[in-house]
């Protein structure tokens, strides 16, 4: 049994930051984490607001278009594979700034990064394969029935499946903490997390994010 569950769309940066912390202690204190979904395209699906641009659209497609293909990994490979495509993904579109590329022209870019962490980059054509969309928006809706509506991404869950189980959204943090700092986080966030009647902790003001 995993001790969290990390529920990510490659596409985004925040998610990515926090996922890098979540390894960065996972290395110290060998917990088991298992990759789960949340798919922003489908969350913003019926969405009309004026600050949801065709770009921005455009950008979460990307990401589902690389859940798609984690999806098969989940499938064929396991957790494990999942967990590399993820850091693959995210190290090119987040600190390499090459989203664009995948946007552009997806199979051929996915190619090339499955390749490079040595899985079958035929699996780079279920980018386009829509029937994984079933399996996405369950684990969507899944994420959401554990820390309810109008939240984002990351979602994280605790202790899962145990009477200690606890999941919220975040932390959202835009650098990531090492060594001690990163478990001192850690610890913290676990202890607001399994606290019951602990609901929400928020600003809005954020510092600039940074992939180093």
């Amino acid at each position: 049994m995993a001790d969290l569950e990390f529920f990510f769309d490659p596409v985004c940066p925040f998610a990515w930051v926090t996922s890098r912390w979540v390894k960065e202690v996972q290395a110290q204190r060998e917990y088991e984490v298992t990759w789960r979904f949340i798919s922003l395209a489908i969350i913003n699906e019926k969405r009309d607001s004026d600050w949801y641009t065709p770009e921005y659209r455009e950008g979460h497609l990307t990401g589902t278009m690389g859940l798609r293909v984690a999806d098969e990994v989940r499938q064929t490979v396991g957790n494990d594979g999942v967990d590399r495509l993820y850091t693959a993904l995210g190290t090119a579109f987040h600190p390499g700034r090459r989203r664009a590329e995948m946007t552009e022209d997806p199979v051929p870019f996915l190619e090339s990064l499955l390749k490079e962490i040595d899985l079958d980059p035929q699996l780079a054509q279920h980018a386009l394969d829509e029937s994984h969309d079933a399996y996405l928006r369950q684990e969507t809706e899944l994420a959401f029935s554990r820390t309810g509506p109008d939240v984002g991404t990351p979602i994280l869950t605790f202790n899962p499946a145990s009477d200690r189980e606890a999941s919220f959204f975040g932390p959202v943090i835009s650098q990531t903490p090492r060594g001690e700092d990163a478990v001192r986080l850690w610890d913290a966030v676990k202890v607001l997390a399994e606290t019951p009647s602990m609901s929400e902790l928020k600003r809005s003001a954020r510092a600039k994010l940074d992939f180093t």
